[in-house]
């Protein structure tokens, strides 16, 4: 098997704000992995709130590449555990394990959605994320992608009257991310204001480690919360289903697919909302989001909607968040 790693920096169409922390660009790390004549693409962007970025993936693969290459690939559950063994951060593991469920894919002729016995007749509808900015910015950034979800980044001092002014403005569904920056009291308080102004549910409103406010908010808040920093890891989801209502999973923070398959089965055997979100990928990340979409409740799939320029055709996203799936298997993705 051949391995090889490429930098890519995503310029970003809008400065992306969340409650701590702004970016015009998104550094992307890209592993190939190819064998038998086929190739599989994998990614993981870099994340300050984590201490990632590409330049640490790249140290590590390379640390481990000649044994990597001497690998016989079986099957991606195998190569994941083998990547384990090697005590990758997850992220790293994360960019390897997406391009060996392509590369699998690709060897079977099919696409992984099928391979796992769904299909592609229902999916969600992803959201389209609006990050903190003035209000009229973000009437703006409404007004330039009309969507029927908003993502709305909140963490101000003016949370409500930021999602009243955009509501005035669309009759579009709102999902509110706060990122950690509220309080439990700050969330219970705004929660009856926001379920009125049309908002369909909260993602971590508290910081990751708050379990007592969790369970505060738990049995106050009039609206559902879904876990996100609270639920990096599969040992994450079991706790978290006894404070959220359902979970958030990032593939680049828990390590791939082959981890997110087992958080979605065992969420939902807990009765969880599912959801699985992006981290402001390209159509690499995105496709491989894509191949889960039938065992989903939400999505957070507008990575490549986020950026001036893509770098690889996959999923496209079209208008209103209709998909249209790649006729290839694996994740069907090909690098421009």
């Amino acid at each position: 098997m051949q391995v090889h790693l490429k930098k890519y920096i995503l310029a970003l169409k809008h400065t992306f704000s969340i409650s701590r922390e702004s970016h015009d660009f998104q550094d992307s790390l890209i592993v190939s992995l190819s064998l038998d004549g086929k190739t599989g693409f994998g990614e993981a962007t870099a994340n300050p709130y984590y201490a990632i970025t590409v330049e640490s993936m790249m140290a590590e693969i390379q640390q481990i590449q000649g044994e990597l290459e001497k690998v016989t690939f079986t099957s991606p559950e195998v190569f994941h555990a083998f990547l384990v063994s090697k005590g990758l951060t997850n992220f790293a593991i994360c960019a390897l394990d997406l391009a060996a469920h392509d590369l699998f894919g690709k060897l079977k002729g099919k696409p992984l959605y099928e391979l796992w016995g769904t299909n592609i007749d229902h999916y969600p509808t992803t959201n389209y994320t609006i990050g903190i900015d003035t209000p009229e910015r973000m009437v703006l950034k409404m007004k330039e992608t009309p969507w029927p979800i908003y993502k709305i980044k909140l963490g101000t001092p003016n949370d409500v009257a930021i999602v009243a002014a955009l509501r005035s403005h669309t009759n579009a569904k709102f999902r509110i991310d706060a990122n950690c920056a509220w309080s439990a009291e700050e969330t219970v308080r705004n929660a009856p204001l926001l379920k009125d102004l049309g908002v369909e549910f909260l993602e971590q409103p508290l910081k990751a480690t708050d379990w007592e406010g969790m369970e505060y908010v738990a049995h106050n808040s009039v609206l559902p919360v879904i876990a996100d920093e609270s639920c990096i890891v599969e040992s994450d989801v079991k706790r978290c289903g006894l404070h959220f209502n359902g979970i958030n999973i990032k593939l680049t923070k828990c390590g791939g697919l082959t981890p997110a398959l087992r958080m979605i089965k065992e969420g939902k055997e807990m009765g969880l909302k599912v959801m699985v979100g992006c981290m402001t990928e390209s159509t690499v990340g995105i496709s491989a989001i894509a191949q889960l979409l039938p065992q989903l409740d939400y999505v957070d799939m507008d990575g490549p909607l986020l950026l001036k320029k893509d770098i690889a055709d996959g999923i496209e996203i079209k208008a209103q968040g209709v998909l249209r799936f790649p006729d290839r298997p694996g994740s069907g993705i090909e690098l421009r």
